[in-house]
């Protein structure tokens, strides 16, 4: 498989990239990539080249950029060629730390979307504080306004997502909500409960409430684009502000509380692994005709590597051509039944 990699996405690119590319490339040996980015600062950082191709790009997309505009002018950004490489059918999946709204954009524009998806929407994975668990969280932040047959749709590709990447056979969907009562929410919850429900392909536990989410209630929580980016952000920021305060109390404390940190230690590496971010990989735009994955913009080598991890999870389980096949197998029978004569 081959990867398209925005080398020059990111606050610490390419160095990060760079590193967590050639992880990868040593352990997953059937595994190529195609670096998209300036030559001059991505050559001194490698190693070795063996299955890395790089390819020039003049341009960069900032943070700053306005998404659709920045991939409709920076054709020669390194972002856009990795993108337009995976079109091409030079690569299999996309990955970028760089801008977020103009990797959707390129998702949308470049690769296209899934014939019968609606709005791709993009789906992140969190940790579970009990056990070794997680929960992917869908529609993260692609699309800020959404429909009851969107938010269908993301629990169809929540269910498809977590049982090809995550190999969970029958997967918990929750719908996002303001109470666990099946009549309580907002027209938009109310009308996708009711879509949801009706499947029974689905396992729908029903509404979960944010409150839950780290206590694993469910494998995959369903929401509209603006209010899961809040929750997302809550939950980051929150897991962020704990282990400051924790880090601060402990300085502050004196030497008792040293010494008490010391006999904790193991303990208190275990709360950081639980609740770092980097080990589940980036954020990917579900329904894009190949994978669009996203890593945080301040990722370093070890989200890099295990965002490829991810990717190659993704490819490996088949993830699009099922997705792809049930989708179309779904659009040609709500053809047939328009066809349909009444009566």
């Amino acid at each position: 498989m081959k990867i398209a990699v925005d080398a020059m996405g990111g606050d610490n690119a390419p160095e990060a990239i760079v590193a967590g590319v050639e992880r990868a490339r040593d352990e997953f040996l059937d595994t190529e990539f195609i670096l998209y980015g300036d030559r001059s600062q991505i050559d001194p950082l490698l190693h070795k080249t063996e299955r890395i191709t790089l390819v020039q790009a003049d341009e960069v997309i900032d943070m700053n950029d306005e998404p659709v505009r920045a991939i409709r002018r920076k054709k020669n950004s390194s972002m856009v060629l990795a993108a337009t490489a995976v079109k091409k059918g030079e690569a299999d999946a996309l990955f970028s730390c760089g801008n977020t709204g103009a990797l959707l954009a390129a998702g949308l524009l470049l690769v296209g979307r899934i014939k019968g998806i609606a709005r791709p929407g993009l789906v992140s994975t969190l940790p579970v504080v009990s056990g070794d668990g997680s929960f992917n969280l869908l529609d993260s932040g692609a699309n800020a306004d959404g429909k009851p047959e969107q938010l269908y749709q993301y629990a169809l590709l929540g269910k498809y997502y977590a049982t090809s990447v995550r190999g969970i056979e029958n997967p918990r969907i929750g719908l996002l909500n303001n109470g666990t009562e099946p009549h309580k929410g907002s027209k938009l919850t109310l009308e996708a409960h009711q879509l949801i429900a009706a499947d029974d392909s689905i396992n729908f536990v029903g509404n979960v409430e944010s409150r839950d989410l780290l206590d694993g209630v469910c494998d995959v929580v369903v929401a509209d684009g603006f209010t899961g980016n809040a929750v997302l952000k809550a939950i980051e920021g929150t897991a962020s502000s704990v282990m400051h305060l924790l880090k601060d109390s402990i300085m502050n404390a004196g030497i008792g509380g040293k010494v008490g940190a010391l006999l904790l230690k193991s303990s208190l590496n275990q709360i950081k692994a639980k609740m770092d971010q980097s080990q589940y990989g980036g954020a990917v735009l579900l329904g894009a005709q190949a994978p669009v994955v996203k890593a945080h913009g301040a990722s370093d080598s070890e989200t890099v590597y295990y965002t490829v991890k991810q990717i190659k999870s993704m490819i490996d389980g088949q993830m699009l051509p099922k997705f792809t096949e049930y989708f179309s197998a779904q659009q040609a029978a709500a053809a047939k039944k328009d066809d349909q004569p009444e009566g």
